[in-house]
């Protein structure tokens, strides 16, 4: 019960607020119950087309994040789940080191060198940051995955003629869908929430919705706090309706690569 009400509460007041006439948002004593409802808030953010801008933005980043992180992990997850080879191990938890580095440091690290090639402002430099942060842990979650498939149907596979690129993709893949859906959830999530990247590494042009909403909603001498909880509810809404929708995939899939290491 108690955690029920921690973990559910911030998203009631995200709620309340949107609905809430400005009038009662800024009132003190702080009521918790609206006496009137308005979604004028909400009509305010539909009309704005600045708002549909960064959402293609948002879309088309973290979709191609998640994309380009389950391909690229897939392969090394198998890899190193089913191949045997010096350095496999040294391998696997280089990769998982790279996600104790700060992110300030890489920021910086990786600002200095899109500056250099003049790629900054672009869906390219978002998509190949949110990456680097993904793929370790999409690597190490589907190489937990791959661990749990009997190697007797790799090898029944081969002894059919069957080569290792067709094991992979006609056998291995199909019954590694939880995995792979589990993967590209969480990667699209990590493009879809990213603030602090999308702001340094792009210009009002390719901002994704986090920086945009920030810097639309909130100013130096006042915040507009009913449209920008109403604007972070319909923000908010893809990421939860798809993780309803693939949650028995989500959780099997997470739960598949944390049992092995």
């Amino acid at each position: 019960m108690g955690f029920g009400l921690f973990a559910f509460a911030p998203v009631y007041w995200l709620v309340i607020t949107s609905i809430t006439p400005d009038s009662q948002v800024y009132r003190y004593p702080v009521t918790f119950f609206p006496e009137s409802v308005t979604f004028d808030n909400y009509r305010s953010v539909f009309t704005d087309p600045e708002i549909f801008g960064w959402l293609a933005n948002s879309v088309i980043v973290s979709v191609i994040t998640a994309v380009l992180s389950v391909a690229t992990s897939m392969y090394m997850g198998y890899s190193i789940s089913k191949f045997r080879y010096r350095g496999r191990r040294t391998l696997l938890y280089f990769v998982l080191s790279s996600q104790m580095l700060p992110s300030a440091l890489l920021l910086v690290t990786l600002y200095g060198v899109f500056s250099t090639f003049g790629v900054l402002n672009t869906y390219f430099v978002l998509i190949i940051s949110f990456t680097t942060f993904t793929l370790p842990l999409c690597v190490w979650m589907l190489k937990g995955f791959f661990d749990n498939l009997p190697d007797d149907i790799i090898e029944a596979s081969k002894i059919d003629g069957a080569s290792n690129w067709r094991t992979l993709h006609a056998i291995v893949l199909p019954l590694a869908a939880p995995g792979l859906v589990a993967s590209g959830l969480f990667a699209f999530m990590r493009g879809w929430n990213d603030f602090i990247f999308a702001l340094t590494l792009t210009g009002p042009e390719r901002q994704t919705l986090p920086p945009a909403l920030v810097n639309r909603y909130i100013g130096e001498a006042a915040t507009d706090w009913p449209e920008l909880m109403a604007a972070s509810v319909l923000v908010a809404l893809p990421v939860a309706v798809a993780f309803v929708a693939l949650q028995r995939h989500l959780v099997g899939g997470i739960t598949a690569g944390a049992v092995k290491g």
